[in-house]
């Protein structure tokens, strides 16, 4: 089973939309986070070493997930998204895209 995390900026839109999706998956387990220090659930060393799959959903997030979580980036495969910050939590055509672009990688 493969661990999954997703990130965005605050968790609070874009990558808990991304675990709920994909949280029914049984191939898989998943997690949320966001870089940023206020998020609701801050991104740790804990939750990049847990991960095997790290999607992120903009560039920024994989320079600050580069930068401030280097060490703990040892095992997992980092893919940038390309999803701006323009969705609600649960927005139908969020959950379309991330469903096109997860799934070439998660099958």
């Amino acid at each position: 089973m493969k661990n999954v995390l997703f990130v965005c900026s605050q968790n609070r839109l874009r990558s808990p939309t991304a675990e709920q999706v994909f949280s029914t998956r049984r191939d898989i387990e998943v997690a949320s986070a966001g870089t940023n220090h206020d998020a609701d659930t801050p991104l740790t060393h804990e939750l990049v070493a847990w991960a095997d799959i790290i999607f992120v959903m903009e560039k920024v997030h994989r320079t600050k997930l580069h930068k401030k979580f280097k060490t703990s980036l040892k095992k997992a495969r980092v893919i940038c998204l390309d999803i701006p910050d323009n969705y609600e939590f649960m927005d139908l055509d969020l959950i379309d895209l991330l469903k096109a672009r997860v799934s070439r990688y998660l099958g």
